[in-house]
């Protein structure tokens, strides 16, 4: 069904054949006529329309002219070639040059009617194709923000609706979240996007150095002042000025910024005028800085002059759909910079991933991924090239996900678990008890006891037939599974190992 908003002009310099075509097309859209190339030129240049039906013989320059005037100019809507009969070997290069097609006078009305009518239905699909890959795209991702769940499209609204604004934002979340590229997405959506971005980790300056830093000095102004410099707030003049971790400034730098915020100026160290800027302030921090200012740890006026909106951006662990999404795209720009590495996560990766709680967040899946890559040797990321820690953490993760579904009892789970403990204790200390007790934090006694409980027993040799329900974990699964009548038939034919 054509929408009744596509438009068609028609290029004829007969007026018969103009309003023919009009009157065979009303009600399935709207049309406007052109008997010339300047007048057809003159209409597109205020009417945006959706097919053109063009006559190729018209007066003055031809409509193979026109056609060749509207592909320089970009991407051309359809277009219909009416050809004489003899004019086909012209309408043929008409084609050539982007024409849909063509049609030969005198045409048959209802085929030119059902022609324009597909033409049309095309042209509407491919604007939802890309209306729908806008759609998607701005759904998973805003800059280098990278998500679909609810709670990033909550902040991809929020930073749209934002980066018009002048006013200063205030974001909050756990460190690795992502609070410099929300800082980022704001300054390059607004109107500072061509001004300076300028980013300030107040926790990582110095307090000796930090006012220098932010609002610079004069010559002279201070021993080793040798020339003047400009503060990272001058600098940011015109544009947005990032202040990570703002919640760590001391209280008197916390009054000059604030004073800076008041006056919209700053002055140097050692300096006598002040100098006017303008600048946004986006300032983020991983402290709860409402509590902050009820404990007199940050200044309530300047909590206020830097938080006129708040976007708080949820930790990796309750966003778990966006899981995947990040790995890829992180395992993507890992093997890029690489220029090498696997093309793809193996599953029993991604279902780590999911389960694992990312207590450093998407800064730490990230730097896990860049590690993995580069240890990797083959095209799929397999759970042996991810860090022990995470391995460890994911036996805690199935083991839960067992319970939670009754696939085993709470002591059966327990004993797993720390089965497993005592097994990578002992494999780190190469079964030497004395070490591996004292990795564990326990006494020798204690561990012996713990390994005839268990079965335990390095690879090779026979383990002790447990006294207890659970046996030794089976290698190299990273769960145990074994069971006492198991351990009990590998003791037939394997020789008894010694203690240490």
């Amino acid at each position: 069904m054509v929408r009744a908003m596509s438009c068609v002009m028609v290029v004829d310099d007969e007026p018969g054949v103009r309003e023919s075509i009009r009157m065979l097309l009303k009600g399935a859209c709207d049309v406007v006529t052109a008997g010339t190339v300047d007048q057809a030129l003159e209409l597109l240049a205020r009417t945006p329309v959706d097919l053109i039906l063009l006559d190729l013989v018209l007066p003055g320059r031809s409509g193979l002219a026109l056609l060749t005037e509207l592909a320089e100019r970009g991407p051309l809507p359809p277009v219909v070639v009416i050809s004489a009969t003899r004019t086909v070997a012209t309408a043929v290069e008409a084609m050539k040059l982007g024409a849909a097609d063509y049609v030969t006078k005198p045409f048959e009305p209802g085929a030119l009617r059902i022609k324009v009518q597909r033409l049309l239905a095309g042209r509407d699909l491919e604007r939802e194709v890309l209306r729908l890959r806008d759609e998607i795209q701005r759904r998973t991702r805003l800059g280098r923000l990278v998500g679909r769940s609810d709670a990033m499209q909550e902040v991809f609204r929020t930073v749209e609706r934002l980066a018009q604004s002048k006013a200063n934002v205030l974001v909050t979340g756990e460190s690795g979240t992502g609070k410099e590229l929300v800082a980022r997405a704001l300054h390059e959506l607004g109107p500072r996007a061509a001004g300076p971005f300028v980013a300030i980790n107040c926790a990582a300056i110095p307090d000796a150095l930090i006012e220098s830093e932010l609002f610079g000095h004069e010559r002279g102004a201070f021993t080793d002042a040798r020339e003047r410099r400009i503060g990272r707030l001058e600098a940011g003049h015109g544009g947005t000025v990032f202040l990570d971790e703002v919640g760590e400034l001391s209280s008197a730098v916390q009054a000059k910024l604030l004073r800076v915020l008041q006056e919209r100026s700053v002055e140097r160290l050692g300096g006598v005028a002040p100098v006017p800027i303008d600048v946004r302030i986006v300032a983020a921090t991983n402290r709860e800085l409402e509590r902050e200012v009820a404990e007199g740890r940050f200044r309530s006026d300047l909590y206020y002059r830097i938080h006129v909106v708040g976007i708080a951006l949820p930790p990796l662990r309750e966003r778990r759909e966006d899981v995947r999404l990040l790995s890829e795209e992180f395992l993507a720009r890992a093997r890029t910079d690489a220029g090498r590495g696997p093309t793809r996560l193996a599953p029993a990766v991604l279902a780590a991933f999911e389960r694992y709680s990312w207590p450093g967040n998407v800064r730490e899946l990230e730097n896990v991924i860049e590690r993995a890559v580069a240890l990797a040797e083959g095209d799929v990321l397999e759970t042996d090239d991810l860090p022990q820690n995470l391995v460890q953490a994911d036996r805690v993760g199935q083991l839960h996900d067992a319970v939670r579904t009754g696939q085993l009892g709470l002591d059966e789970a327990v004993g797993r678990f720390e089965s497993a403990l005592l097994l990578e204790a002992l494999e780190r200390s190469g079964w030497n008890q004395t070490r591996a007790a004292e990795l564990l934090g326990i006494t020798r006694r204690l561990l012996k006891l713990k390994i005839d409980r268990f079965g335990l027993a390095p690879a090779g040799a026979v383990p002790v037939v447990p006294s207890g329900a659970f046996a030794a974990p089976a290698r190299p699964s990273s769960v145990p599974t074994g069971t006492p009548r198991e351990s009990q038939a590998s003791a037939q034919a394997l020789p008894r190992w010694n203690d240490h």
